[in-house]
């Protein structure tokens, strides 16, 4: 098994259910990619110290932090 692959960090919007890149891309018609989502660590982290304010259940937060990827 031959493994090739080759990581390029791009920006995007997100716009009516589509991420539009905000450069060229050089990729052939047809060609798949595999996408990423990374979120500041901050932002993240307030984001749980606001769930746990409001006495949510555990799971109820871990559920819904998996549905967001």
């Amino acid at each position: 098994m031959v493994v090739r692959s080759l990581s390029k960090v791009i920006k995007a919007r997100y716009e009516k259910g589509v991420l539009k890149p905000l450069e060229r891309l050089e990729l052939r018609e047809g060609e798949e990619v595999e996408i990423v989502l990374e979120e500041d660590i901050i932002e993240f982290a307030r984001r749980i110290r606001a769930f746990v304010r409001a006495q949510e259940e555990p799971s109820e937060l871990l559920s819904r932090e998996r549905d967001r990827f």
